[in-house]
């Protein structure tokens, strides 16, 4: 599997070209176009990697419930996909390792990487963040997106991300939820909330928009929808 990121980093959208043989999987909805020679299949899990429980925790991490499965019967063939907020993509391979990914940010990856998920901890229930995270692990070529900008933070030590800017980091981190502020009123009357504190040496990958402070800035001037 070949992958080329366009448009990037504001409104980037990945080109993945599969051989014979090969096969990619994708959310539901990610593909803008493909070639006429590829196929696409459609379950709530990965081919022989899971049933109908782990599509259920997909859709609880805020995936869809779906998979896209695409592969070539015969030569080569492209798929192109993007995402539903404007922002910037990340290419990523795994080595017999895991990712952890926040939930919404996952894209696409190939047969090797396996789909599974992570549980923040009961704290994060009242950060109004996403309680549950992907764990993608294995080894083979994967894809996650961001609201804006994506970009490194390495760790070596402590370091605090507050939770909805994170898209994906290693699994080789410990992390906490916390609050941000030195006490709960001056996290909550900050407009911080709670945070994530890791520990460790790993690479945490940051977006620069928070997509639930986006919303909650949105809706005020959204109208109504009538019936």
């Amino acid at each position: 599997m070949e992958i080329e990121l366009l448009h990037r980093p504001g409104n980037a959208a990945a080109r993945i070209t599969l051989k014979e043989g090969e096969s990619c999987t994708a959310e539901a909805g990610a593909m803008i176009a493909m070639s006429g020679n590829m196929g696409i299949e459609t379950t709530t899990h990965k081919r022989g990697k899971g049933g109908l429980l782990k599509a259920v925790k997909r859709m609880v991490a805020g995936e869809s419930l779906f998979l896209n499965h695409f592969s070539v019967p015969a030569g080569q063939g492209e798929v192109i996909m993007g995402t539903t907020l404007s922002g910037d993509m990340m290419e990523y391979e795994l080595d017999n390792e895991s990712l952890i990914v926040q939930g919404g940010s996952f894209l696409c990856c190939d047969s090797g990487v396996e789909i599974d998920l992570g549980w923040q901890g009961f704290k994060s229930v009242l950060s109004g963040e996403s309680v549950f995270w992907l764990n993608l692990k294995g080894s083979g070529k994967l894809v996650v997106s961001s609201f804006g900008a994506i970009y490194p933070v390495e760790v070596d030590g402590e370091y605090i991300v507050d939770t909805g800017h994170i898209v994906a980091f290693n699994e080789t981190l410990d992390f906490s939820i916390t609050k941000a502020g030195s006490s709960w009123l001056q996290s909550f009357l900050g407009g911080e909330g709670m945070v994530c504190k890791f520990k460790g040496k790993g690479t945490v990958w940051c977006q620069s928009h928070n997509p639930g402070s986006f919303g909650w800035a949105m809706s005020p001037g959204l109208k109504q929808r009538r019936a």
